[in-house]
């Protein structure tokens, strides 16, 4: 984990509290792709990936050959397309922001709801409700997510 949290250049805490985040449902692999086929725009892999995040992120990255479908069978996989698509996210905020969200806060709302809303959010939108649950969390899941590097 943190292997790929320094390849992608993000803060291993925060993609740790992004994966605690993601964790809210059952990760095994004939689990969810059952789910994908009653739901088909499921997410895949621990992190709960969306195929198009996925397609964006993995473009010139060391596992670029590798498709979407391998990210529930491949744990190490789903982390590492987490930490590049958190560092796409970071890479598209501006210099300066006049919302009261932190870098990592953003990134995290990015992760959960897409660059176009963390944008809004950077100008000072308000997240709604699912959006502000999710940061919730991510702040519950902070210092669970420091322990979790320590060991």
């Amino acid at each position: 984990m943190r292997k790929y949290a320094a390849e992608a250049g993000v803060d291993p805490q925060l993609l740790m509290a992004i994966l605690f985040n993601e964790s809210y449902k059952p990760h095994g692999p004939d689990v969810e792709r059952a789910w994908q086929k009653m739901k088909p725009e499921a997410s895949f892999g621990v992190a709960n990936m969306h195929r198009a995040a996925y397609e964006e992120c993995r473009r010139g990255r060391p596992f670029a050959d590798r498709p979407w479908e391998d990210l529930p069978d491949d744990p190490a996989l789903a982390v590492r397309a987490a930490a590049w698509h958190l560092h796409d996210l970071g890479a598209q905020l501006p210099a300066k922001w006049s919302g009261s969200y932190n870098k990592n806060e953003l990134m995290a709302l990015g992760y959960n709801t897409g660059a176009g809303n963390m944008l809004a959010f950077a100008r000072g939108a308000n997240p709604g409700p699912e959006a502000r649950s999710y940061l919730d969390r991510l702040h519950d899941n902070w210092t669970k997510s420091a322990d979790a590097l320590k060991s």
